[in-house]
This record gives C-alpha cells, sequence and structure tokens, in this order.
C-alpha cells in the first residue's frame, strides 16, 4: 500500500529557520509520516536530525534527491562527486529511493544530448541498484516536448532501463497529457509520484486595468500565465482516479507538493492538502 507523504521542497524556509527535526515535528503533527528530502543540504547535522525524527516520531524518509552534476547555486549532492556519501546516507536512513529532480538544461537542447544523459544515469542506477538503492526521474513538462515524434520522457526511459519514474501530477497535466492514462503507461517502473493539483486562477484586478489603459499586450501576458499550482484537491484534477492508479502501477509514496503558495503558509497548504485528501477517504494511507 502506498503512503502519502511531503515533498520537503516546500519546507526548506522552516529547516533553515528551526532545522530538519522541528520542522518534521510540524509534519507529523498534522499528521503526514513520511518525506522526500529536496533542496535541502545533506549536512552532518542534517542527517543527524532526519535519523532523529525517524527514530522519535517514526518519520519515514521515503527518497532523497541527487544530481548527476551539482547545479551551480543548488544544494545537494551529486553521483560524481559525492556517491559513496550518498549511499551513506541513504543506508544510515533506511531509504531505498533516490531521484533526479530534473535534466540538466544543457541537456536539453537536443536529441543527443538528452540520450547522453540518459546513458549515464543509467550507469549510476545500475551502480546504485548493486548497493540495494533504487535511482528514479521526476518529470517536469518539458519532458513532454517531441524528437524525432517521441516525447523527450519515453526517450529516457528507453535510454535508462535501471532507472524508474517519479511521476509529477501537475507537470503532466501542464505538458498536455492525462495523469492517470501515464501513471499506467509507466506501471511497474513508477515508486513515485507527487500530489500537486493544477488549478486555473482568477484575473488579477491589474490585469483589467492594463487592458482599460489599453496595454493588451500586458492584459494578454496575465491572460496566458493564469495556471497555478493549488493544494491538492483545490485544483482540477482528478485526485481519486490518479491515486488509486498509482497504486495499482506499484507506488510506493504519494508526495504532496506546492511550488508556490500564493500568500498562505505552508502549513496551511499542507493542513488544506490533508484535509482534502481525507475527505476523498484515504485516511488510510497516512
Amino acid at each position: 500500500m502506498a503512503k502519502i507523504g511531503v515533498q520537503a521542497m516546500m519546507l526548506k524556509d522552516s529547516f533553515t529557520e528551526v532545522g530538519a527535526f522541528e520542522t518534521l515535528r510540524k509534519v507529523s503533527e498534522i499528521g503526514y509520516n513520511a518525506v522526500e528530502i529536496s533542496q535541502i543540504p545533506m549536512t552532518a547535522e542534517n542527517v543527524a536530525e532526519l535519523d532523529r525524527s525517524q527514530k522519535e516520531f517514526g518519520m519515514d524518509v521515503a527518497s532523497l534527491s541527487v544530481a548527476l552534476e551539482a547545479p551551480p547555486g543548488m544544494p545537494g549532492d551529486s553521483l560524481k562527486a559525492n556517491f559513496e556519501k550518498i549511499v551513506d546516507d541513504a543506508k544510515r536512513l533506511d531509504t531505498k529511493l533516490l531521484r533526479i529532480g530534473m535534466l540538466p538544461f544543457t541537456a536539453m537542447a537536443s536529441i543527443e544530448s538528452v540520450i547522453s544523459f540518459a546513458k549515464e544515469a543509467n550507469e549510476y542506477a545500475l551502480r546504485l541498484n548493486d548497493e540495494g538503492i533504487g535511482l528514479y526521474y521526476h518529470n517536469h513538462h518539458i519532458e513532454f516536448a517531441k524528437f524525432d515524434g517521441k516525447y523527450m520522457l519515453d526517450i529516457i526511459a528507453e535510454n535508462s532501463p535501471a532507472m524508474g519514474m517519479e511521476l509529477d501530477v501537475h507537470w503532466v497535466a501542464r505538458g498536455g497529457l492525462d495523469p492517470v492514462r501515464t501513471i499506467e503507461k509507466y506501471a511497474g517502473r513508477t515508486s513515485m509520484i507527487h500530489l500537486k493539483d493544477y488549478r486555473i486562477g482568477q484575473l488579477a484586478p491589474e490585469a483589467f486595468g492594463m487592458l482599460a489603459k489599453g496595454d493588451f499586450r500586458a492584459f494578454m501576458d496575465e491572460f496566458k500565465n493564469v495556471v497555478q499550482f493549488a493544494e491538492v484537491g483545490e485544483g482540477n484534477l482528478d485526485f481519486p482516479s490518479i491515486i488509486e492508479q498509482s497504486q495499482k502501477a506499484g507506488a510506493q509514496y504519494l508526495l504532496v507538493e506546492q511550488d508556490e503558495l500564493y500568500g498562505r503558509t505552508v502549513w496551511e497548504a499542507l493542513q488544506t492538502s490533508y484535509d482534502n485528501l481525507q475527505g476523498m477517504g484515504f485516511k488510510g494511507l497516512f
């Protein structure tokens, strides 16, 4: 049975302010009992507090984020520079899943560079498999660009058979595909799903002011940018069907995430997603 947890990218400010342990205490008090670590430096202190949170209130560290090479200005370990440390951290935290959040921007330039990235990732996936750890790839919308009629995500999957998938349903929808059918397509190699809703927001009053002033281009910019991230259940995605298909596909973790909060606190957003998922009948997955 899959477990619903939280993607810690949402919590990075809290990690900085009060530390990993106190942040995850708040997560646990809402009712979430699993966390995916992302955009959080895996310092000795943070690793120790993650370990402590597991022991003191049973927080499951579902997965850790890695990159092939550390992107400039972003925290995190890379498989090229920190392979042994990553394995040690994962084993200390009893974490069997690692995830690559995105292919390097430079790898998006051509089909050749996409294939090169995928093959290199596959080599690390094979090395990690020898350690009892799986490597997974997380999509955005860019992976549904087509090269010679084939989705980039399919090209990555074909050239990295040892690497699994972490499907983000918001980005699948923003890429123009149906999340349920996409999860079904990758059944058997998808261990993690990001639960992130897709909302069409309302035009701000300022947009109509632009229109009244005759600034049609500025108004159209506002018009085209009404797609928003949303708390689970507050947007347009069919989460009962998504979660049902995720479980059929073999997902181990369903991770709540919201990239932008639009004035709400992270704790308000997580509470709303929790309440809505409970109301959908998924109490037993927490």
